[in-house]
């Protein structure tokens, strides 16, 4: 009988639901996955494969391939690797909106209330040019390395947009005879190119920080564990040790007011302990001799020493984080028609946006081509599935997550969505 596996991996280089469905998509297409399952908000994706068709290193290969990479969640060390990724590119992000919001805001004002100014469309071009070329260089590099898998993301309807835009108005301001001699007045469109990535950026921080405010009840379950732990080794004296150092069979010593770090049974002393944060009990249970201690309840008045029983991941405390980071994992079936839709969204977008672009150059001779490449700018622009795939999981996480806070575990977001 095959014995399938399934691991919950850490996904960086996502910057969009189309990104998210992508990764998706690639995962199940392998021979020996079953399931594979991304949640964009919590920047994870659960994989259940037959280890014997298939390597989660074979599976992160594929991924680097398309773009993105896999960070295997195998220890806490692996969790604070991604969550360390995840914190510097919201500081490098945050750094890029502010710089883009502050070069950004004059060429908004002139293009409002200066476009009579000598020079004005020169000026535009230099406070417009670090905005697209070096603040927004971002966009332009995924969606190159989309282009060359043959797929497309946001960060390609972000790119072709602000990209024509700031293309034709280098045209424009480098040439203006060209449309000048065919009667057209030549407009440059360096505002809209710095603006709209100004305002992209700003979504990215805001999305960033949404993903990152939602992990937050898992950070407090894992805080109920002690970092340190006083060892009491077989000749009777003491030592401080990491707890990761905790191995089944060594007796700890846990004093007044302190954390109790894994599942364990005392073997000397009574105490009360706070078992609220499994039970949902305030009152203190008593605590004796052979008496079952868990890991994150707090000692309250007496002194004890308890046998580790259940070390690491095994102990209750360490399940029920498990249990929650899978809650927050799944899906609900509304976001099932979210990720069809974002699937084939960018795609359909670029071909409505060329659509407006070529109806506009066949129905008005005159000004077509203008008001066509305006159209197709704007159609790219406005279009964004990232709320469609954001909105949902972040939801579900951040309830699944709140009702954990409040001792309430939920088995996974489908209930969530069933329980209304």
């Amino acid at each position: 009988m095959t014995k399938y596996v399934e691991e919950t991996f850490g996904v960086t280089g996502m910057s969009c639901a189309a990104c998210a469905g992508r990764v998706e998509k690639i995962l199940n297409r392998q021979p020996g996955v079953i399931r594979a399952a991304v949640n964009f908000a919590a920047c994870t994706v659960v994989i259940r494969y037959d280890p014997q068709a298939e390597s989660s290193g074979q599976l992160r290969e594929v991924v680097q391939q398309a773009g993105y990479d896999l960070i295997p969640m195998i220890s806490d060390r692996s969790a604070a690797e991604l969550e360390a990724a995840q914190s510097e590119h919201y500081r490098k992000l945050k750094r890029r909106t502010a710089w883009a919001v502050l070069l950004s805001l004059p060429i908004f004002l002139i293009g409002m209330f200066g476009m009579k100014w000598p020079y004005v469309d020169w000026i535009m071009w230099i406070l417009s040019t670090p905005v697209v070329c070096w603040l927004g260089r971002g966009f332009f590099v995924n969606a190159w390395k989309q282009l060359r898998h043959r797929t497309a993301t946001m960060d390609t309807l972000v790119a072709l947009s602000t990209g024509i835009a700031y293309l034709l108005s280098l045209f424009n301001l480098f040439f203006p005879e060209f449309w000048i001699s065919r009667g057209i007045h030549p407009h440059v469109y360096f505002e809209a190119a710095s603006v709209i990535i100004a305002f992209i950026l700003l979504g990215r921080t805001l999305e960033e920080r949404a993903k990152g405010n939602t992990s937050s009840a898992i950070k407090k379950l894992m805080g109920l564990q002690p970092q340190t732990v006083i060892l009491v080794r077989s000749d009777g004296t003491s030592t401080e040790i990491p707890v990761q150092q905790i191995r089944t069979g060594d007796v700890i010593s846990v004093r007044p007011g302190e954390k109790i770090a894994v599942d364990g049974t005392v073997v000397h002393g009574s105490t009360y302990v706070d078992e609220s944060m499994l039970s949902g009990e305030p009152v203190a249970v008593r605590k004796e001799k052979d008496s079952r201690v868990f890991a994150g309840t707090i000692n309250q008045k007496g002194h004890i020493r308890f046998r580790a029983e259940k070390v690491g991941g095994d102990t209750l405390l360490a399940q029920i984080i498990r249990m929650v980071q899978h809650a927050q994992g799944s899906k609900a079936p509304v976001q099932k028609l979210t990720d069809k839709i974002a699937a084939v969204f960018v795609p359909v977008i670029i071909g409505i946006a060329l659509l407006a672009l070529i109806l506009w150059m066949m129905l008005d001779a005159e000004h077509g081509i203008t008001h066509g490449i305006l159209a197709l700018v704007t159609v790219l622009i406005i279009a964004c599935p990232c709320a469609l795939g954001l909105a949902t999981p972040t939801a579900m996480m951040v309830g699944i997550g709140k009702g954990a806070e409040n001792g309430i575990l939920i088995k996974d977001a489908e209930s969530l969505e069933t329980a209304r």
